[in-house]
């Protein structure tokens, strides 16, 4: 019997020049929240995505950010695994704790954290260490129609090409196109635990 293997995911917006955040972690040209109409059928809503996530894999910029917005901690009792060097503010919620290691460490830790359930990856580097390490399962881009000129990359900055495929593509609100993507190479192979 084949045991389950929670999916590795991201969900992330974008800049048309491929940019996650602007200049000093800038995210206002983000659009507000979504208007009345409903997206086009077949949008992958954020809620959607999260109703499946077990655990967050962050980096560390993308934690101190979250940590500067004036806002509850947005993901409740879910667990959130940061990965730093460093560590982490005194304020910290309880639910979060540092690691450190390999993506492959980090992702094993964060499976078991998740109790089986799917891993979100967020963050630009650890994105791309996934991907290059072949460990993502499907990609959820959604491309905010906005040039930022620098800022922090999603993509910019792999070692190789990293060939995806385009499984789905729906406008969604704010003039944004969503993406929903498969790594072509990922790997199948990868432990369910230890």
């Amino acid at each position: 019997m084949t045991e389950h293997r929670s999916r590795v995911r991201v969900y992330i917006a974008c800049s048309l020049d491929g940019f996650i955040a602007g200049r000093d972690n800038d995210l206002s040209w983000l659009p507000d929240d979504p208007p009345e109409e409903d997206p086009e059928p077949g949008t992958l809503s954020y809620e959607e995505f999260i109703a499946d996530i077990g655990v967050l894999l962050m980096g560390r910029r993308t934690y101190d950010v979250v940590r500067s917005f004036d806002v509850d901690w947005p993901w409740g009792e879910r667990p959130v695994l940061v990965a730093s060097h460093r560590d982490l503010d005194e304020g910290a919620p309880a639910t979060v704790r540092r690691v450190e290691g390999s993506i492959e460490t980090l992702i094993r830790e964060a499976r078991k954290a998740g109790g089986g359930r799917d891993v979100y990856i967020d963050g630009g580097v650890l994105i791309r260490q996934a991907c290059e390490a072949g460990l993502v399962d499907d990609l959820t881009v959604t491309i905010a129609p906005i040039a930022l000129g620098s800022g922090h990359p999603l993509f910019a900055g792999l070692n190789e090409a990293y060939a995806m495929e385009v499984v789905e593509v729906h406008r969604y609100h704010g003039g944004m196109v969503q993406l929903r993507l498969e790594p072509k190479n990922r790997h199948q192979d990868q432990p369910t635990s230890t």
